[in-house]
């Protein structure tokens, strides 16, 4: 299978693709070969300068959503009925 190269990449560039790789799970030779599929099956899909501004903000990776819940939700939850009372209500109602 061939192979290609990309000379003189922006630095900004490589971060915007390493981070949309690892948001997707994938290497950052996968992450460019995906990019590349999608237009070149699909054109007009992808625009270039959209790709790596949805890649740097707006999307979260499961990582940094928990983060933001656990410093939101620092207490945990005290006012309701313990889980056993609940399991118990249940097995009663039965």
């Amino acid at each position: 299978m061939p192979n290609l190269s990309i000379k003189n990449v922006p630095a900004d560039v490589i971060v915007g693709l390493r981070e949309r790789a690892s948001a997707n799970h994938r290497s950052l030779q996968g992450e460019l070969l995906a990019l590349v599929t999608q237009v070149v099956t699909n054109p007009g899909s992808v625009s270039g300068a959209e790709t790596v501004q949805r890649a740097r903000k707006g999307y979260k990776s499961i990582e940094q959503i928990a983060q933001e819940h656990r410093q939101l939700k620092k207490r945990p939850y005290r006012k309701g009925p313990h889980s056993t009372e609940l399991i118990r209500q249940d097995r009663d109602a039965r």
